[in-house]
């Protein structure tokens, strides 16, 4: 079943004058389900099923860290984790791992580059500070454009989704323009589950908000961190070239200050910044 923030979706991509053919091969969705929501004016409101527990949760992350260092054989994984006390069937074994396979087959991948314009990757850097004598957290909105590297910062004190939404109109504002697609990891604000085949549950008011702007959301896939490595390191670029340079700061509207000048004098990942917009 498709979930709300997945509708918004979906109808935005029909305006940019996508086929649903088109559609449904980008959500990898079936050609009937994607007509059905086109149809409707208004999402169905969704009910959560309670997801009952499985003999093989407590197994899942020994299973994928196997698979990550090449073991794709049930038999030997499963030999492996009924002498770790695993008393189910070696079928709920093949069904977990079934859907994984793809996505660590292709790790050994190339270098993934994106045209001018149309990605963007976000995420949160966290850094602690001394903030009037008491230990505080700060966040680090980070937005890198996938093609130029072009970076913009923003220092908050929360995560919350209306800071998030902020940010990201700050950051398009920046850049001078907005992509045609911003990829997450998965942060609980935008993403707010997954479904039984491993989509995307978006959050509903932030997938209204990105329809309204213009873009599309694209999540990186669970234990696939590794697809947004441009905006991780932005974050890291951060963290050891510019924090080191804060020698003291008077508040957010300050810190903000410095990392913007920052931002012009500093290139962005070790590479040139050039406006792809």
């Amino acid at each position: 079943m498709i979930r709300n923030g997945e509708f918004y979706m979906i109808h935005e991509m029909k305006k940019r004058g996508m086929s649903i053919s088109q559609i449904a091969n980008e959500l990898g969705r079936d050609r009937k389900t994607i007509r059905k929501w086109l149809q409707q004016s208004e999402p169905i409101s969704y009910q959560r099923h309670v997801k009952r527990p499985s003999k093989l949760d407590p197994f899942k992350d020994y299973i994928r860290r196997r698979m990550e260092e090449g073991c794709l054989n049930a038999n030997v994984i499963f030999d492996e984790i009924k002498a770790q006390g695993y008393t189910g069937r070696k079928t709920i074994l093949r069904s977990f791992m079934q859907p994984l396979r793809p996505s660590v087959l292709s790790k050994a991948t190339v270098r993934f580059e994106t045209s001018p314009g149309y990605q963007a990757q976000v995420d949160w850097g966290r850094f602690r500070v001394d903030w009037n004598g008491e230990p505080k957290r700060l966040y680090a909105f980070v937005m890198v454009l996938g093609y130029s590297r072009m970076m913009y910062v923003e220092f908050t004190e929360d995560e919350k989704l209306e800071t998030l939404m902020g940010c990201h109109l700050r950051a398009f504002e920046y850049f001078g323009g907005r992509p045609e697609v911003v990829l997450y990891d998965n942060m609980k604000t935008v993403v707010a589950d997954f479904d039984e085949r491993g989509h995307a549950v978006w959050n509903e008011r932030f997938a209204r908000f990105a329809a309204h702007h213009g873009f599309l959301l694209q999540s990186c896939r669970p234990y696939r961190a590794r697809t947004k490595g441009k905006v991780e390191n932005g974050i890291g670029y951060v963290r050891k070239n510019f924090w080191p340079r804060v020698k003291t700061f008077t508040g957010l509207d300050d810190l903000n200050r410095q990392v913007r000048d920052w931002l012009v004098i500093v290139p962005s990942s070790g590479e040139k910044l050039h406006r792809a917009y």
